[in-house]
């Protein structure tokens, strides 16, 4: 490959910028819930009520308290089980259980239970308190256990932070992690009653899950009193919450009488500290605004009659906390204008808090549940402007690209657990289609109104589903909406449907099969693989996308036979909209139909635009795997030089980058370049200059066009980039600092000339320690991975590797030949290098074993041809047995290019034919 695609290498390498198609979303906690392995409490003894007492000591970063448990026998025993963790003080000789008598109307104490022994359980927070007798089946006792434990710095239990003006105490309880504060049943299955009092320093402010009830003067600590709040609804314990501070409450608005709140729903308060409090009415508004709107989709009111959000500064946790009753947010995230976080805290006081899942298993479906809302309430409340045309494409793009390797997910777990949880998103999204949205919003309130103070499983909220889609008429009777989802999440992994007509008998054969992506495609038992795929079909000569019932469901068949299809000179097009996460191939005559259809202007209009971006998306992708023709595929871009919608471009940049790289072969790498050109070129020149206060969307197109073609050689960009460069050149210190912007560094080394290659290189080797060593980090690699002349990385490489430049370290010499495999002329010229100068490079990395393995990968293991392969195989017949801990690296080099090979064989003379069809009939007018 000769250069092109070298610039959006370096835009995701260097920049730490993604493509418009990846997910940006921080790795939520909640997604290793289900990866929770403690064991549960027996259920032989269990909670009706809790009595909390608790008094922190900030000074010294403790906290003390007791616990007052009212507990039931569900089964004849002498011990109970409860949580505590390690770090939570229990002297078992102040622990007292008394019987309640209950003969009498009033309920009473009776004579205490001799205790034993309390101990804990080996690797467990799980603390056994040992009875002297047998407590029968049906008692009630009250257990009360003082304790003391450790305030932490990290966002979990009971933590302390600091801002500009003070300190905070405040918890954070999620998953499992109320055990550090108290001693309890710290499964979300026990929903109890809280009564709680907590001390605080009388200057200060303390809000709990419910509102205070009243205030006394703390009998020992001076200048401290105790506040007795409210007697909570019955929840579990990780929704326990409070924070205490100097907190200001936004003051409410005095609205007309008519305005005001009905008394069965919440009064939502707002906090912060006294410098932020006044920056939150807008956050106020938005807050009041998304739980009105949700509200209005339940049309069940929160048992609460209050939700305090407090904002504070840098608090340390990843995501929002969900308190029932009580949000913490941190100020930065709040601040960003989005009601999409608003939304999803919000909705899990419906579910989550009010409604909890069984155990952590149901998690991602929680999570899964509250997403797919939250963002129905956003594009209600401002059409989805703030996720800039990309949702649930940005989803979906990443869930196809990841769930169709041979191998999906990455090694990091939690990233695992997240990409599941994606997909089930994806998948009540297809619910909420298919079943009509009606009735999937009555099968919800349905399923919260049977469950309110309780828990769930996965099957509940299937069944409301079910029960209400079959009394709808949206769901036949004989099908289950569980089995339906279950296909899609025990398999992890995504279908591929084919549509293949036959135009002659006016019917479609219907297929799936298993989505790949990645080559080869020898996924074991692939065949067992099949889904319920909703067949949701538009047809050329009765268009209505607003229609989203199946025309069929594939009852996990592999395949099925379609009637009534429309006449031979009309397309159909499967799946809409994206609704369920599944590509969708035809037969290239359809293809073809549709090629012609979108370019022009009538059909532009009619096809809405996430169909006209998934057709394009899709015809690449199939292309790319191996399913479709690369013709047909490039066929479909030719609508875009109509196109000007940013979400249909959003895929493209990332296919051009795709193909980009495995075009191996320089005289066709041109010619793409070229196309590339014609492609992007009226786009770029549409957009424009840029103007104050534009769309967002606007400006991040205009960034990407511009990136793309500048790194195609566009000429203005090339020569706005050396006019940048050159006011550094002549800088009286050019080590003061870089003047010239990141984007046009790449475009210089890449389409300058040696001696401003050489300047960058000096740059490097004198770069002062008082800079950003990043800066440094960002040039090096641009020096290493942009140019297309074989001479710049060579004597790039002649510096760091033979000449021992004490300027480079081994950290630069890694990167050095990451960065040279972003191109083929990279990892085409460090082969080079590593082959005429192999026994000196050995004999230096010797006692270096892992510089040696990686540059072995880096030189031979990203050829893409048979010319690649060739020359790879000589190397290892030339030097065999002097690998050494890079034997197994070279061979596996081999066994991939031969795989890529197969690839470039079969599509690089169609792509080189298509091109030169293409570029016969259009003349670039921007090389």
């Amino acid at each position: 490959m000769q250069g092109f695609s070298v610039l959006i290498f370096l835009f995701l390498l260097f920049c730490g910028h993604e493509t418009s198609h990846v997910v940006k979303r921080s790795i939520d906690p909640s997604a290793s819930y289900p990866l929770i392995t403690d064991d549960r409490l027996p259920k032989d003894v269990i909670p009706q009520s809790y009595d909390i007492y608790l008094e922190p000591n900030v000074e010294e970063n403790i906290f003390s308290g007791h616990i007052k448990m009212n507990l039931t026998w569900k089964s004849d025993s002498k011990k109970i089980s409860i949580h505590a963790h390690f770090n939570l003080d229990i002297n078992d000789r102040k622990i007292v259980l008394r019987k309640i008598n209950k003969n009498n109307s009033d309920s009473q104490l009776s004579d205490n239970v001799s205790v034993v022994r309390g101990s804990r359980f080996p690797k467990k927070t799980i603390y056994i308190i040992y009875l002297k007798e047998v407590i029968k089946q049906g008692t009630e006792c009250l257990l009360e256990i003082p304790f003391e434990g450790s305030i932490w710095e990290s966002g979990e239990g009971l933590f302390k932070g600091s801002y500009s003006n003070g300190t905070y105490l405040a918890t954070y309880l999620r998953p499992n992690n109320a055990r550090r504060l108290f001693p309890c049943y710290d499964e979300p299955g026990f929903k109890v009653p809280f009564t709680v009092s907590i001390t605080r320093p009388s200057h200060l402010v303390t809000i709990f899950n419910t509102p205070l009830a009243r205030t006394t003067n703390h009998s020992i600590l001076k200048d401290h009193v105790i506040d007795f709040f409210e007697t909570t609804p019955p929840m579990s314990s990780f929704t326990f919450g409070f924070v205490t501070s100097n907190l200001v409450k936004l003051q409410n608005e005095v609205k007309p009488e008519a305005e005001l709140k009905t008394q069965s729903e919440p009064v939502i308060n707002l906090w912060g500290f006294e410098d932020n409090v006044n920056q939150l009415k807008e956050v106020r508004e938005k807050v009041l605004l998304a739980h009105k709107a949700i509200q209005s989709y339940f049309e069940i009111p929160l048992p609460l009659s209050k939700i305090d959000v407090v904002v504070i500064p840098e608090l340390p946790v990843v995501r929002p906390v969900d308190n029932w009753g009580l949000l913490l947010f941190k100020e930065s995230d709040l601040m960003q204008n989005r009601y999409y976080d608003i939304a999803q805290e919000l909705i899990y006081q419906w579910i989550g808090s009010w409604v909890t899942p069984e155990w952590w298993t149901d998690a991602h479906l929680n999570k899964a549940l509250a997403s797919f809302l939250a963002s129905e309430i956003v594009i209600k409340l401002d059409g989805g402007i703030e996720f800039n045309g990309k949702y649930p494409m940005t989803t979906l793009y990443s869930i196809y690209y990841e769930f169709s390797k041979r191998y999906p997910h990455s090694r990091i777990t939690a990233m695992k657990q997240e990409t599941i949880s994606y997909k089930m998103e994806l998948v009540i999204r297809m619910l909420n289609f298919t079943l009509g949205k009606d009735s999937f919003q009555k099968g919800l309130r349905a399923f919260i109104e049977n469950l309110q103070f309780k828990t769930f499983v996965g099957n509940d909220l299937w069944s409301a589903l079910t029960t209400q889609a079959v009394k709808d008429g949206t769901l036949k009777s004989q099908y289950n909406v569980a089995d339906i989802v279950g296909t899609w999440f025990a398999i992890h992994r995504l279908p591929v449907v084919t549509a293949r007509r036959d135009y002659e008998k006016n019917t479609a054969t219907i297929q799936q099969k298993l989505y790949l992506r990645e080559r080869p495609h020898d996924v074991p038992e692939q065949d067992k693989m099949v889904w319920w795929i909703p067949i949701v079909l538009n047809r050329q000569d009765a268009l209505n996308f607003s229609n989203c019932s199946p025309y069929v469901w594939m009852e996990k068949a592999q395949q099925m036979t379609i009637n009534n299809m429309p006449p031979n000179d009309q397309f159909i097009i499967i799946n809409q909209e994206e609704i369920g996460p599944f590509p969708v191939n035809y037969d290239e005559r359809n293809w073809q139909m549709l090629s012609n259809f979108l370019q022009t202007e009538t059909g532009r209009a009619l096809v809405p635009t996430y169909t006209r971006s998934k057709l394009l998306h899709d015809a690449w992708n199939l292309a790319y795997a191996g399913d479709l023709g690369f013709a047909t595929a490039l066929n479909m871009t030719l609508f875009m030089k109509f196109e000007r919608n940013h979400i249909v471009w959003n895929p493209v940049f990332t296919f051009i980058d795709q193909i980009g790289r495995h075009i191996d072969m320089p005289e066709v790498h041109k010619k793409f370049e070229e196309y590339v050109l014609i492609l992007l070129t009226p786009l770029y020149e549409d957009l424009g200059a840029e103007i104050e206060n534009e769309d967002n969307w606007k400006t991040d197109l205009r960034s990407l066009t511009k990136r793309f073609l500048c790194g195609a050689g566009y000429r203005p960009c090339v020569e706005e980039a050396q006019n940048a460069y050159s006011v550094w050149q002549h800088s009286s210190d050019p080590n003061l600092e870089n003047p010239v912007p990141n984007h046009y560094i790449c475009p210089i080394f890449k389409w300058g000339t040696m001696e401003e290659w050489q300047f960058g290189i000096q740059r490097v080797i004198e770069f002062p320690k008082s800079r950003k060593q990043s800066e440094r980090t960002y040039l090096l690699k641009t020096l290493a991975g942009c140019p297309t002349q074989p001479e710049k990385v060579l004597r790039l490489l002649e510096l760091s590797i033979l000449e021992d430049n004490s300027n480079f370290t081994e950290n630069d010499q890694f990167l050095i030949f990451s960065s040279l495999t972003g191109t083929s002329n990279g990892y085409y010229t460090l082969f080079k290098f590593l082959s005429d100068n192999w026994t000196t490079i050995r004999e230096k990395l010797k006692d270096n074993t892992n510089l040696w393995d990686h540059l072995i990968g880096s030189a031979t293991g990203f050829f893409l041809t048979q010319k690649g392969y060739d020359m790879v195989q000589q190397l290892y017949e030339q030097h065999s047995g002097e690998f050494g801990s890079a034997q197994h690296i070279i061979e596996k080099s081999l066994r991939n290019i031969k795989e890529e090979a197969l690839w470039s064989e079969a599509n690089l003379p169609v792509i080189e034919t298509w091109l030169n069809n293409f570029l016969s009939k259009n003349s670039s007018k921007s090389s």
